[in-house]
């Protein structure tokens, strides 16, 4: 069972769309917190669910995005949401392209944020490899220690140091063993390319201007592969573009949601 956080939903769900906000490695569904409460406001009925082992979600010692898209899919039933508009930053975009693959009729439409599409090439699954084995030597310190420099920019390290304490406080209360599933996971995704040009639901590619992981390069040629999609690009914004921007993230977030559907 997975945990999770939401807004404007009842103790037996009420909502037959929803959003679905899915979070990036090694975060928690907590890095939603600006989205839940400006989305809840708007009205919408918001669900984050947390990756398996994080903040009460159950463990899996080895997962994939397919059966966390199944996951998905009975947390929805159980909550009586018939249609989602997913979400998902960097790992939660992999899990998106997942979800709408297994399950496009619940999709309504996507919302891809400084993610890609591509699976891992030999090199970069290299660097995952040697990942895991610093988690299993430092544990969550590690993780923090690599990843929390890419998630802003240099400016916001210097005046919004409070976005790299609160990244850096989610990584440190996951294990090595469930931040190295998590991992593992994304080592394992299937390439996502050949399905974009047969998403047929609205999409809007999110990205981070000074993004170095997943770079404006990659968001356009995401959006060029995807008909009918929209690009938009955050300023001042890198990895974590919804906690470092969070006003531009919801105001595109808004517009998205607000324009006539085509589904």
């Amino acid at each position: 069972m997975l945990s999770y956080l939401s807004a404007n939903l009842t103790a037996s769900g009420i909502a037959k769309h929803a959003i679905l906000l899915l979070h990036a490695f090694p975060l928690s569904a907590a890095m939603w917190r600006f989205q839940l409460e400006a989305l809840g406001d708007a009205g919408y009925a918001v669900i984050a669910p947390n990756a398996f082992g994080i903040a009460g979600s159950e463990e899996r010692e080895e997962w994939t995005f397919t059966g966390y898209a199944h996951e998905l899919a009975q947390l929805l039933k159980l909550l009586k949401v018939e249609r989602v508009t997913i979400v998902g930053l960097s790992m939660g975009g992999y899990q998106a392209f997942e979800f709408y693959r297994l399950y496009p009729d619940k999709t309504a439409s996507l919302v891809l944020c400084d993610t890609r599409a591509e699976a891992d090439a030999p090199a970069a699954r290299s660097v995952r490899e040697e990942f895991i084995r610093a988690i299993e030597a430092g544990g969550a310190e590690e993780a923090a220690r690599r990843m929390i420099p890419n998630y802003f920019t240099a400016e916001s390290f210097v005046r919004k140091p409070e976005l790299a304490a609160e990244a850096t406080t989610m990584i440190r209360e996951q294990s090595a063993t469930v931040i190295n599933a998590a991992m593992r996971a994304i080592m394992t995704r299937s390439d996502a390319t050949p399905l974009l040009a047969t998403i047929n639901c609205p999409v809007l590619v999110l990205n981070g201007k000074e993004d170095k992981l997943t770079t404006p390069e990659t968001a356009e040629s995401m959006h060029a592969l995807t008909a009918g999609s929209k690009l938009r690009l955050l300023a001042s914004a890198a990895h974590i573009s919804n906690m470092e921007q969070p006003e531009a993230f919801n105001n595109a977030l808004l517009a998205h949601l607000e324009a006539p559907s085509r589904c």
